[in-house]
């Protein structure tokens, strides 16, 4: 009997995964043991602080500053996580604060400064809006995915365990909070804080509209030695996620899946926005964009001290020119 690889992969719960998960798809010659119970902010710390996985779907930003401090990942174009991310940033409604520029000079709270999210966020805030992230004085609650030394001028206090910057914000300790999730105070309807851009979908089409990117959160992360020893998985394990992803394309196009009452215009409507396949693989033009956009911000703001290119960022995963495709 061929025996197979065995390899644990961390990421999360999501459709695009599901045939993975459920062995409809195995990637030729591995046995993938899928872990999918923690949280992103646990599995990315636990992955590039801790090597405790094989593979494992982690945040983008943190991903560029361990590779520019040479530590031991590379990781595969496969982005399992984007989100756009204008409503995710929130506001103390006590504070006068209705536009962008309202920001400068601001308190502003995070998660954990490096999150791919807060990246896009101050990226998108400096270039777009003429915010410069060095205006802003950022507390942080939660300590980072990879150490790092902020950079100089940058005003940055890192928080004691018994505060949260989502009750900080509530309380007007705080004028603003950035933030990957939607934070309790917003689900709860807390009169206290709203969104800065409450139409925040339409600035979101306009943002797209204006760059063509779709922000990518997350890449696949993979241990070096594991590719220095194994470099045949890597073509392997991409071919599966494509293949996955195909197939739960053609799974969610079915509008009884979702108790969702117009869920089949909401489809439709993306298509039309973005495009046939927004959540496409590889490196292809706007992918490349898109990345190095995010590398661009990494380095403006002094995360990494020099723009690394895609090919150090990302494995090869082609098998040659026209040639990939399975034939009898």
């Amino acid at each position: 009997m061929t025996k197979k690889l065995e390899l644990t992969l961390a990421c999360g719960d999501y459709e695009i995964v599901r045939p993975l998960k459920e062995g409809l798809v195995r990637p030729d010659g591995i046995e993938l043991n899928i872990l999918t119970g923690a949280d992103s902010a646990t599995r990315h710390w636990r992955f590039l602080r801790n090597e405790e996985y094989d593979i494992a779907e982690c945040s983008a930003s943190s991903y560029i500053a361990a590779r520019a401090r040479d530590l031991p990942f590379r990781a595969l174009p496969v982005f399992l996580h984007r989100r756009f991310r204008h409503g995710f940033i929130f506001v103390n409604t006590s504070k006068n604060i209705t536009k962008p520029s309202d920001l400068i000079g601001k308190r502003i709270g995070v998660k954990f400064y490096l999150v791919s999210a807060i990246l896009w966020l101050r990226g998108i805030l400096e270039n777009e809006y003429g915010v410069p992230h060095k205006s802003i004085e950022w507390f942080a609650e939660l300590d980072e995915d990879v150490a790092f030394t902020p950079p100089p001028g940058l005003k940055l206090t890192r928080l004691p365990d018994d505060k949260s910057v989502e009750k900080m914000l509530a309380d007007g300790e705080l004028d603003a909070v950035l933030h990957p999730d939607i934070i309790d105070p917003i689900i709860n309807k807390d009169p206290r804080v709203g969104r800065l851009f409450p139409d925040y979908k339409s600035e979101e089409e306009r943002y797209y509209a204006k760059t063509g990117i779709f922000p990518i959160m997350h890449v696949l992360g993979i241990k070096k030695a594991l590719v220095e020893q194994h470099p045949w998985i890597v073509p392997n394990l991409y071919q599966a996620f494509e293949e996955s992803k195909n197939l739960a394309m053609k799974r969610m196009r079915n509008p009884r899946l979702v108790p969702l009452a117009w869920y089949q215009e909401a489809w439709e409507e993306q298509e039309r926005l973005l495009g046939p396949d927004p959540w496409e693989y590889g490196l292809g033009e706007r992918n490349a964009h898109n990345f190095n956009t995010l590398v661009g911000y990494s380095h403006q703001q002094g995360l990494i001290d020099r723009m690394i290119p895609l090919d150090e960022l990302f494995l090869p995963v082609s098998q040659g020119r026209k040639r990939g495709k399975f034939r009898t």
